[in-house]
């Protein structure tokens, strides 16, 4: 039972940071209809930017995101002005060839500048544990998923609270009507993106004290992404959290009793299951 409950919390806590990764990927396509393929590569850049700021800067990795959300924030608003914004109303082909493109330049940029050894950020911490109730709980885990609470609930208050937060998920819901009623949607767009990519990069600031970094980690996080945003209903914010969390604790579990190497099938058998009951996701709408 013991073995269990520390897996069960370990999924949890792992779950919180794929559920930020999720929730990025969701905005983007809630606002403009256009799936990321580019996400993961994205966390990469994350991943990277506090690899460098710890080892050349002595930066703690959870302290980086100060550094990394803005900074994320400007780059994905970039592309989202200079690419994304090109293929809006292009075919629904044209916008994935172009997000892989730019994912492909990311990982073979990084890969030419710092080559494709894998790097190990290494803390005082990296392996430390904490104990509650006989439960031994990773130490790095429970602090990335404390920042991943945190950065989510002020998100939601964002969103919900504020006038670019409603702006945001009414061009979400209607686009055109939205457009009708005076918002600025390709401004919306920017800051849509610009979230989404900084969400990302700081899911990569979080994970990179237990993971590996190097420059292809990015494909294994954007199918993640993916799996995550179809399972709790695309567009659904709510449904990314939920997504990700159900993910990190298939994964963690199915890794305890069935093995490291069965864990990824157990994530796309939960996958199709509900892709099979409830094509539109768990919190998704059937009409949407």
């Amino acid at each position: 039972m013991t073995i269990f409950l520390q897996s069960l919390i370990s999924g949890i806590l792992i779950g919180g940071v794929y559920a930020l990764i999720g929730i990025g990927l969701t905005i983007i396509f809630g606002v403009m209809r256009v799936i990321n393929f580019a996400h993961g590569d994205l966390l990469m850049l994350g991943m990277y930017a506090t690899y460098f700021l710890f080892t050349l800067l002595g930066v703690d990795p959870f302290v980086s995101i100060v550094f990394t959300i803005p900074l994320m924030f400007l780059y994905g608003g970039v592309l989202q002005k200079v690419f994304i914004n090109r293929i809006l109303n292009s075919l629904p082909q044209n916008q994935i060839l172009l997000t892989i493109g730019l994912g492909l330049i990311m990982s073979n940029a990084v890969m030419l500048a710092f080559t494709s050894d894998y790097k190990i950020l290494t803390t005082s911490y990296s392996s430390g544990s904490v104990d509650i109730l006989g439960i031994s709980v990773s130490q790095p885990l429970a602090i990335s998923f404390a920042i991943t609470a945190a950065i989510t609930a002020l998100l939601y208050w964002f969103l919900l609270k504020t006038d670019t937060g409603q702006a945001i998920r009414a061009t979400a819901q209607d686009r055109e009507a939205a457009q009708l009623m005076g918002i600025n949607v390709n401004r919306m767009s920017i800051i849509a993106f610009g979230l989404g990519a900084s969400l990302a990069g700081t899911a990569g600031a979080l994970i990179s004290p237990t993971y590996y970094i190097f420059p292809q980690v990015g494909s294994t996080f954007t199918l993640k992404a993916f799996v995550i945003t179809v399972l709790g209903g695309m567009g659904s914010i709510v449904g990314a959290t939920l997504g990700g969390i159900l993910i990190g604790i298939a994964e963690s579990i199915g890794g305890v009793y069935l093995g490291s190497g069965w864990k990824e099938v157990i994530v796309f058998v939960l996958f199709l299951l509900v892709l099979l009951f409830k094509p539109s996701g768990l919190m998704g709408k059937s009409n949407a």
